[in-house]
């Protein structure tokens, strides 16, 4: 019933660092310093995406870098004592990057960051190819919508939609992000539903329901 939800291809930048594979480790450090960038996605030919490498994987040279790791440190972190000696991106990159499609909803992007524990993701066409990237500071980009423009989504998808007979006397005010619906309807059964099509509404904070039903007679 609501709108179509905003996709990473809403949010995402689209013009992204990256280095290739054969990059070295200096060179990486400096387009990262240089672009405020916390990680750079790693292409190959036609812009491939076969890595990311993050300021976590540079940080293993710098943590070893006074003393070397102990053979029980070596067999307990293997990823990271190999990331220490390494001084090119096909080395210190994670691979494959976990990815995600342009036209994946925010929700998807933000679940799919939570469960592999990254702060961003390279986006791809069905080819692999890079088209941008998405963080998580981009998916709170929807939150940044002002009231104004939330409240008239609200009356024009939930409000309009679901109660055609008696909208006129339901009032949507949002403030800060927080929609409040008042007034009266037709159809008390829908005013759960109202609730819940209104808080699915993209940049929305919460919603306080104050719908009623018909007055008694």
């Amino acid at each position: 019933m609501t709108s179509t939800p905003y996709t990473v291809n809403d949010v995402m930048t689209k013009t992204v660092v990256t280095v290739t594979a054969a990059a070295e480790f200096k060179e990486i450090a400096t387009a990262m310093e240089h672009w405020k960038v916390t990680a750079v996605p790693v292409i190959e030919g036609e812009g491939h995406v076969v890595g990311v490498v993050s300021e976590a994987d540079l940080l293993a040279k710098e943590e070893f870098h006074e003393h070397g790791p102990s053979l029980i440190e070596q067999m307990r972190r293997l990823g990271d004592t190999a990331k220490a000696g390494s001084v090119r991106a096909e080395q210190l990159m994670t691979s494959p990057a976990v990815t995600i499609r342009p036209d994946a909803t925010l929700p998807q992007a933000a679940r799919l960051m939570a469960d592999r524990h990254i702060k961003r993701l390279p986006v791809v066409d069905a080819d692999g190819t890079l088209l941008g990237i998405v963080s998580r500071a981009d998916l709170l980009k929807v939150f940044l919508r002002s009231d104004d423009d939330l409240a008239a989504e609200v009356r024009r998808e939930v409000v309009e939609r679901l109660f055609p007979l008696s909208h006129r006397d339901i009032t949507v005010d949002v403030t800060h992000g927080i929609v409040t619906l008042t007034g009266r309807t037709r159809d008390q059964h829908l005013i759960p539903v109202a609730t819940r099509l209104a808080r699915a509404v993209e940049g929305v904070v919460g919603v306080r329901c104050r719908l009623e039903g018909p007055a008694s007679a």
